[in-house]
């Protein structure tokens, strides 16, 4: 965080005039949020960095951006566009990810540094309405979002292990070309059948349709992000929302759209591994439990724990053909299966990685379970890595996929509608490949 705000405060310290840097609001314990401003445009683009706090390659991305538009001559005085680029939605739960940001760069030290908070202490998530957000990240970037008016807003996400896509709030054609052209020129799998938008529209290969908040439980909010959320609440204003997801570990097979072989009995593998490491999970937090009165922080890593824990049964139910849930799986490919083995087994590696800090944090280990979670993740990594093969992107790749996408999508959403269709919606004409600034 603190190389972060360094090097945007170096970036407008070199050209004073086309950057600026101004503090809109601090996390709860009292980190400024900074946002770097890039350009002179009457148009706004809002870029929001970090909103998951193990996710940290949006910060390299907006200074990635930032330097891009400046040496490309986007920022000048001629510019359409303001970039207005927030440094990191939450500074404070991504300083508890710095353990593993210097490296190796290997899935075991990731996991066992891993921290993300609980549901509600997710600052783009609004489950009682934007009146009510209490947390003042939150409030800051409602007020960020209200005072810009932004025409269009990139979320910049980071899957930890599966491939690169885009959730967009309305269609905009055009962008799924986009996505193809950078993720090839990249080496960055796309994910064909993403676990997070499972029963989401798509708008075409890697590309989904974020669907409108809905009345649902816990479950479904921390797995459909089906909640009201930022996403969502500048519409009101017009603005188109991107959440630019960039993976870590790639995983070729998410990138499969063919139809399985025999997609029951991968599901069921599925659910049954998922329900066999909740149980193993659950004895270890039972034994570790008690010995977490005077360990500073318990609460703050216990609240994901006692989340996915929450939520891993009833996904291991969804995903089960034989148990007969009310709601029916959509039509599944072979990239829709390795989307949601990854996932359930990220849902144990999250859940192990929390309790060894928890462990770690506590100073001894009178539960004697750190033998049995060191075997766990490296028995889990080791899946990710023999058998679906995942492999670390590096982190320059990783960037430059989300800076291009977000320039495509600012290039395809500026684009003035020519004609109104029949049914009333704007004609955005032919989409077409263009040569992305900086190329």
């Amino acid at each position: 965080m603190d190389e972060l705000g360094a090097r945007a405060a170096a970036l407008v310290a070199r050209r004073p005039v086309d950057a600026r840097l101004r503090r809109v609001g601090a996390s709860r314990a009292g980190t400024p949020l900074w946002l770097l401003s890039v350009g002179h445009g009457d148009r706004q683009a809002l870029v929001v960095a970090g909103p998951h706090a193990n996710e940290p390659v949006g910060g390299a991305t907006v200074l990635r951006l930032a330097e891009r538009l400046l040496a490309d001559g986007a920022a000048g005085e001629g510019a359409d566009v303001t970039w207005n680029l927030l440094l990191c939605l939450d500074p404070d739960g991504s300083r508890r990810n710095e353990g593993w940001l210097t490296g190796p760069y290997t899935l075991g030290t990731y996991f066992r540094n891993f921290f993300r908070p609980g549901f509600l202490e997710q600052p783009e998530w609004l489950p009682d309405g934007a009146a009510s957000a209490a947390l003042p990240e939150t409030r800051a970037l409602l007020a960020l979002q209200d005072e810009l008016r932004p025409f269009l807003q990139c979320s910049l996400h980071g899957v930890d292990v599966g491939g690169g896509f885009v959730e967009l709030t309305r269609e905009l054609p055009g962008l799924a070309q986009r996505v193809a052209h950078t993720a090839a020129r990249l080496g960055v799998p796309r994910e064909l059948g993403a676990y997070d938008c499972l029963y989401w529209p798509g708008l075409g290969p890697a590309v989904y349709r974020i669907p409108p908040p809905r009345p649902s439980g816990l479950v479904a909010a921390i797995t459909e992000a089906a909640v009201e959320s930022t996403w969502l609440h500048p519409h009101r204003h017009g603005t188109l929302t991107a959440v630019v997801e960039a993976p870590m570990w790639g995983v070729a097979a998410v990138a499969d759209g063919s139809p399985p072989a025999d997609r029951d009995a991968v599901l069921r593998a599925v659910s049954r591994a998922l329900r066999h490491d909740t149980q193993l999970l659950r004895r270890l937090l039972d034994r570790v439990r008690p010995h977490l009165a005077a360990v500073p922080d318990a609460a703050v890593l216990l609240a994901p724990v006692d989340d996915y824990l929450l939520v891993c049964p009833e996904l291991a139910d969804a995903w089960d053909p034989d148990t007969g849930v009310a709601r029916p799986l959509p039509p599944l490919t072979n990239a829709h299966l390795t989307a949601l083995r990854i996932a359930g087994r990220r849902l144990a590696l999250r859940t192990a990685g929390l309790l060894h800090r928890l462990v770690r944090a506590a100073g001894h280990d009178r539960a004697g379970v750190l033998p049995d979670l060191d075997r766990l993740v490296d028995q889990w990594c080791a899946d990710y890595r023999e058998n679906l093969q995942a492999r670390w992107i590096p982190v320059a790749r990783q960037a430059e996929f989300q800076t291009r996408v977000v320039l495509a999508a600012c290039e395809l959403a500026a684009r003035r509608p020519s004609a109104r269709s029949r049914s009333g919606e704007p004609d955005w004409g032919a989409p077409a490949i263009v040569p992305i600034p900086g190329e």
